[in-house]
């Protein structure tokens, strides 16, 4: 008889659980994007980007908003701050990953990152846009 009871009660116990589990509120993962960003506007034309340098505070989720004004341009930096490539820790973290971003004449890209590490990051264009292009950079400053 007891294993008879025990044999009937594990599928209501299972039941149960299983209601139990849908119903409790689930955790959810701290992601980067929920995160309220400070949003910074770059123009990229001719040979510059202004404004130039940026300031960001460390800790915090950027999300560059670049539109190309003239013509394609480019936007390239590098995830460690300037002279730091041997530490090993990147100092932004960046929502998706690309060697260059392409700015298409007219069209706003948006890069989002995390500002992990204090420090002068460079960018650069990384489209060839023309005589000057090699002298087109600018820098992000994490404070």
């Amino acid at each position: 008889m007891k294993g008879i009871t025990s044999r009937a009660l594990l599928p209501t116990a299972s039941v149960f659980a299983l209601a139990l589990a849908l119903c409790l509120p689930k955790a959810s993962p701290v992601v980067a994007q929920d995160q309220k960003a400070q949003v910074i506007e770059l123009v990229a034309k001719k040979y510059e980007y202004s404004p130039a340098p940026v300031h960001v505070k460390a800790g915090s989720m950027v999300r560059l908003k670049i539109t190309a004004v003239d013509h394609d341009h480019g936007f390239k930096i590098e995830a460690r701050a300037d002279g730091d490539k041997a530490s090993g820790k990147d100092g932004l973290v960046f929502a998706s990953s690309q060697d260059c971003w392409q700015l298409k004449k007219g069209e706003t890209t948006t890069i989002e990152f995390l500002a992990q590490v204090s420090g002068t990051y460079t960018f650069r264009c990384c489209h060839t846009c023309g005589l000057g292009h090699r002298g087109m950079k600018g820098q992000i400053v994490v404070d």
